[in-house]
């Protein structure tokens, strides 16, 4: 699950981000971890809009999608310069 998920946030409102990758969407805890070491993360909207929550759980953004999942990774191949 690479790309993030557009969600309808209300400012104020509590909501429960998904650590474990198990909840239907990806994003917002539905009790799938139950059982399991991840606990969700509580956070409170800052505004009424649209956001795209992470899906990929690499974000630098907390919550919110800062386009992690399409970075690739660079790779150190100062090895063949030997």
């Amino acid at each position: 699950m690479k790309h993030p998920v557009r969600v309808k946030l209300e400012a104020g409102e509590k909501y429960l981000f998904c650590t474990c990758g198990n909840s239907e969407d990806g994003v917002l805890c539905d009790g799938s971890h139950k059982g399991s070491m991840f606990v969700p993360k509580e956070f409170i909207a800052t505004r009424t809009a649209e956001s795209y929550l992470c899906r990929c759980k690499k974000s630098y953004n907390g919550v919110y999608c800062d386009g992690n999942h399409a970075k690739r990774e660079s790779l150190n191949l100062d090895f063949l310069d030997s």
